[in-house]
């Protein structure tokens, strides 16, 4: 399934028929951060020939300055126009998502979107047509202050899936809901999450880009609606302490020509095919290495902890929401693995990329997954965790980080560019962040010692 195609005559009518001012055309860094080079109507030409140029030196992670000229080539695919006005006189702008090219028209090895468009490539190599990804996407709504600036208010104090008036939110995510399906996505559900002022939106599996493409269009969505209602919306995992975080769990499932290649007959095990099985054995495997890329912030680690929902432990089930990786109950077409560590500041093109990259290791390796595990692992002891060969998830950043520099199949997934760009990068911010006294440690030692 994926994005309607358009001629570039036919962007180019649509554009004059809608007097649409200005093109925004978008990529994505090293880090997940939305770019875009903003020009005029007149030069959509230029655009649509792949004649846009950039300075690939002032983006993060991309090139030195003796190396800054680079292309812009737009996937026509992803044409739309924003259905709010997005300029003082109320003038509408489209949006084209491109892939970045060298100055020599070659490939750009630092682009997450080729990235994850070569692990597709490998998994149609070897007879997959398609990887398809559901996205389940949270974020929290704060509210704002007389200048508009952000507070760490919460927009309500709901729970899950409250109603008005303890769910305030409802007109806001109501408004992200039209918006989204005006801009062509099929919106499955919206509700309030578990903590207050937390949500979530979940829309339609598509095949691995398109559901990239979304997953980014979706956060800018997200925060220009809510502002537009006197509301900031973060996707930071872990805004406040005490309560849930943020997570963006992925369901996913691997097509062949004779349809979901991971639904199995009715005496398989769980009703999952050998393939299911063996991708699932590849990212239990590559779990510590994933957990770098999926979970790519300081402050995601502060989400991964007991107590609040999020995984811990390397570790499947059929039947319960603690472990990392969950079996739906729904066979046939809807037979998938549901990811639960990843949470929405991961960079959705590199993430998808080593989610694939490890599944296929595992099918190519016939990794078999360790046993299911049906109890609750927050109320398993140290020995009986060992005993069922659960391990732990990375505890920090650095350690994740750490993990990542060891694992050959990720690194290639993504490349040695992007990898190198991303690590000194965290490093950097894991860095600083352990020179920052937090106020923690000043209630706990400062009197103490």
């Amino acid at each position: 399934m994926t994005q309607q195609f358009m001629t570039k005559e036919e962007i180019k009518a649509k554009v004059a028929e809608e007097k649409v001012e200005f093109i925004r055309v978008t990529f994505t860094d090293v880090l997940g951060t939305i770019k875009n080079v903003e020009v005029p109507a007149s030069q959509l030409d230029k655009v649509l020939n792949n004649d846009l140029m950039f300075d690939g030196s002032s983006i993060e992670g991309f090139v030195r300055i003796n190396e800054s000229d680079m292309y812009l080539y737009p996937d026509l695919s992803t044409f739309m126009i924003f259905p709010w006005a997005t300029d003082a006189h109320g003038g509408k702008v489209a949006r084209l998502i491109a892939d970045v090219y060298n100055k020599d028209r070659t490939p750009f090895a630092g682009d997450p979107r080729i990235a994850l468009k070569k692990a597709v490539k490998r998994a149609k190599d070897q007879g997959f047509t398609e990887f398809n990804i559901g996205p389940e996407p949270e974020f929290f709504l704060f509210k704002l202050d007389e200048q508009g600036k952000p507070t760490m208010e919460l927009n309500d104090h709901g729970s899950y899936f409250d109603l008005a008036p303890l769910d305030s939110g409802e007109d806001v995510r109501r408004e992200i809901v039209l918006t989204l399906e005006e801009m062509g996505f099929e919106v499955e559900a919206a509700h309030h999450e578990v903590a207050a002022g937390q949500h979530e939106v979940d829309f339609r599996y598509d095949d691995a880009l398109d559901a990239a493409d979304k997953i980014q269009t979706f956060k800018l969505v997200v925060k220009t609606i809510a502002r537009k209602n006197g509301y900031y919306a973060t996707f930071m995992p872990k805004p406040v302490a005490g309560i849930n975080g943020s997570g963006m769990h992925v369901n996913m499932s691997l097509f062949n020509e004779e349809g979901n290649a991971f639904t199995g007959k009715d005496d398989d095990y769980l009703g999952l095919s050998d393939t299911a099985l063996h991708f699932l054995g590849g990212v239990l495997k590559h779990a510590p290495a994933l957990t770098a890329i999926a979970n790519p912030t300081v402050n995601s680690y502060k989400r991964l902890t007991p107590g609040f929902e999020a995984p811990v432990y390397i570790a499947w089930s059929a039947s319960n929401r603690s472990p990392m990786v969950r079996v739906p109950a729904s066979r046939g077409l809807a037979t998938r693995l549901e990811l639960r560590t990843v949470d929405p500041t991961t960079n959705p093109y590199t993430c998808l990329a080593a989610i694939l990259s490890s599944g296929l290791d595992g099918i190519e390796q016939r990794m078999e997954p360790t046993a299911s595990v049906d109890k609750n692992i927050y109320l398993m002891d140290e020995n009986e965790r060992k005993k069922a060969g659960i391990q732990n998830l990375p505890d920090t950043l650095l350690d994740a980080l750490e993990e990542l520099e060891e694992d050959e199949v990720v690194i290639d997934a993504i490349g040695t560019h992007i990898i190198d760009k991303f690590i000194e990068a965290k490093r950097i911010e894991y860095t600083s962040y352990r020179q920052f006294i937090s106020k923690w440690e000043l209630d706990n030692y400062f009197m103490n010692y």
